[in-house]
């Protein structure tokens, strides 16, 4: 269907009215043209058609699309910029002078043993391959784009804050105020059962309500409930810790090089797999978790419990889904911290939303299909008779709400800002998934759901508040991201503190300290000393140190202290930075378009002038009776005293006129 075939038919459709056999025609033709214009995965080039859902699924439905929309529009400069910084990096690589150091083989430097007992001895240039790959996600451009990302999560904010307006003011939602909605059943349950309990003790008189008292309970179980799994999260990650410890202990006692050379790549790609299965199954539990304890709270009206439901249970899945990469920030090294993040964000992202969103609906909707047609088998004159469209719509899958859609859309955000300092190419995967995200959405409100009865709304609601906690936070994280989990500090500080031509050519060693093996507690020392073919008696490993040939051995460096100084500097100065700039850009870009704000202008301007020009004719009359009222009375005033028997009743007629006027 072309542009011009669509709008002529969208055009016919706002313009339609009259009997139900019409309503019922526009509704068939509103759904046609939602299944070929919207969703159909061919079509994921064009715009939506949020008018049409609007039309068809109301206002809230049609708002989260259209926030859906505009977000994805947004990944589309930050997936540039990211990949520029990705090429960057790649094109920089040969050209990286502590990468090189690392690489050549002229260095001969020998690290320390990774473990007790089980480990041995290695090769720095060993690790030339995840010292290249690093430089990919850990270069100079990095801090450039965490600063870019903090001023797009504002400038995102923003755009919708204006299309949210734009979109208010041509659905009519300017004006609309939500009526203060009814109490919750349960609420006037345990209202009532107040009551009566009051009822023993002396007589009502006021109009009993819910205390804070009467949700102690509630508050503390709430409380402690959550305590509990945030808790059990960090019981899961430490869970995965011992894992890799105890899994890298035993290959490491294996009898063949190969399997002892495999043991970082095997002991993290399984524990990132498990950590992925642990975070899809507590997400689901977390989410019933919520329920449970927004409902033994017994909030008064529905809006309020969907509040309190929504930020608990996105509380726990923010912990859930980045607690593991936390620690991956805080524990490993090399460029297996940037390949378990992007397992972790691109596993949640297709296995738990696009996955699972397509197959558990597939799934339902066929053993629904297979209890109908055993149905169909026992009563054959039912199989038979045409079925009406509300019988078929009833055989789909119930509407669960916006949530579970926000949600996902979220903790996808939170990837896409709060770890972009460490993981640049995060907003082209998000693009990725959110073209067919809404897709996939529009094709399950479509086809999948039954139809969700209208409701008006004017904003996002809780969620624009979470939205934008979720970007204030990522400043602060990238800012302790790119000053304790990479080498650009560390970097700065050699290059200005300690390099003697101005360049980075011997960082590498000054970042390494030294160990005299015959330190070795009781235990501890490695099984075959001799695995490298030689005697070691000093080798490296990677802290600010003092050398075993110190007064002060192994005590912390002044240099260590000189790199934290800097660290915190740098956290200090990115965060006020980037969140003056972030409020500033907040402030230069008007919340209201300017061609609507001269619009709802005039439109209050003609308001007045209509109301001014109704007065003005309400006057005008009264003037005009009270002219005619006095214009008679001076009429009868001027008769003669002798009135004969007609000119009194002239004036009869004349004193009920005026008392009539």
């Amino acid at each position: 269907m072309s542009s011009s075939q669509f709008n002529a038919s969208l055009f016919s459709l706002q313009n339609w009215t009259g009997s139900g056999r019409i309503k019922s025609q526009k509704c068939s033709l509103v759904y046609n043209l939602l299944c070929e214009e919207w969703a159909s995965y061919g079509v994921f080039y064009k715009y939506q058609p949020i008018d049409l859902v609007r039309k068809y699924f109301g206002e809230k439905i049609g708002l989260y699309f259209a926030w859906l929309g505009v977000y994805t529009q947004m990944l589309i400069p930050a997936s540039i910029v990211g990949v520029i910084v990705f090429l960057y990096g790649c094109a920089t690589v040969d050209e990286n002078i502590p990468s090189m150091e690392m690489c050549d083989e002229r260095n001969n430097i020998t690290m320390c043993p990774l473990c007790d007992n089980t480990c041995s001895y290695w090769k720095m240039s060993s690790s030339c391959a995840t010292a290249r790959a690093s430089h990919l996600f850990d270069n100079p451009a990095t801090v450039f784009f965490s600063v870019f990302m903090a001023l797009w999560a504002a400038t995102f904010m923003e755009h919708w804050k204006r299309k949210q307006m734009r979109l208010n003011y041509r659905w009519d939602l300017t004006g609309f105020e939500e009526e203060e909605a009814h109490p919750r059943a349960e609420y006037e349950a345990k209202v009532l059962e107040k009551s009566l309990r009051k009822e023993y003790i002396h007589k009502k008189t006021d109009k009993e309500k819910l205390t804070w008292k009467d949700r102690f309970p509630a508050y503390f179980t709430n409380f402690v409930g959550i305590i509990f799994m945030i808790g059990l999260t960090f019981a899961i990650v430490f869970g995965v810790i011992i894992y890799r410890i105890s899994t890298a202990a035993a290959l490491a006692l294996s009898s063949t090089p190969s399997g002892r050379s495999s043991v970082r790549v095997t002991v993290t790609a399984t524990a990132v797999i498990i950590n992925l299965v642990v975070i899809i199954i507590l997400d689901e539990v977390y989410g019933c978790i919520a329920r449970w304890l927004t409902q033994i709270e017994v909030p008064k009206t529905d809006k309020s419990f969907e509040e309190r439901l929504i930020f608990k249970a996105f509380l726990l899945k923010f912990v859930n889904a980045y607690t593991p990469i936390f620690y991956v920030c805080a524990a490993s090294t090399g460029s297996l911290k940037y390949i378990y993040r992007y397992i972790i964000m691109l596993g949640k992202q297709l296995i738990q939303n696009n996955l699972f969103e397509i197959g558990i609906p597939k799934m339902k909707k066929l053993i629904r299909y297979i209890k109908l047609k055993r149905q169909r088998s026992l009563d054959h004159e039912e199989h038979m008779k045409k079925k009406q469209r509300y019988e078929v719509d009833y055989n789909l899958e119930p509407f669960a709400g916006l949530t579970p859609e926000y949600m996902e859309m979220i903790i996808q955000f939170g990837f896409v800002t709060l770890f972009v300092a460490s993981f640049p190419l995060a907003p082209l995967f998000a693009l990725l998934n959110n073209i067919i995200e809404i897709r996939l959405d529009a094709k399950k409100f479509v086809t999948e759901l039954r139809r969700p009865v209208a409701v008006r709304a004017k904003d996002i609601g809780i969620w624009y508040n979470i939205l934008r906690g979720v970007g204030k936070l990522a400043v602060i994280i990238n800012a302790f991201v790119i000053s304790f989990t990479s080498d650009f500090i560390p970097r700065l500080v050699y290059l200005y503190m300690y390099s003697e031509n101005g360049t980075m050519h011997g960082f590498v060693n000054h970042t390494l300290s030294s160990f005299n093996v015959s330190d070795f507690q009781g235990g501890t020392a490695p099984n075959d000393p001799m695995e490298l073919g030689y005697e070691v008696q000093i080798c490296r490993y990677k802290d600010y140190r003092e050398p075993p040939w110190s007064e002060n051995k192994y005590e912390i460096s002044k240099d260590f202290w000189a790199v934290l100084a800097a660290r915190l500097a740098f956290v200090i100065v990115f965060q006020n930075l980037v969140m003056f700039m972030s409020d500033f850009v907040d402030w230069i870009i008007p919340d209201i378009p300017k061609d609507i704000s001269q619009q709802i202008h005039k439109e209050k301007v003609l308001m007045v002038e209509v109301f001014m020009k109704e007065e003005q004719g309400k006057l005008q009359m009264l003037e005009t009776w009270k002219d005619k009222d006095m214009k008679k009375g001076e009429n009868c005033n001027n008769h003669s005293p002798k009135l004969s028997r007609s000119q009194s009743g002239s004036m009869s007629s004349c004193h009920s006129y005026h008392i009539d006027v």
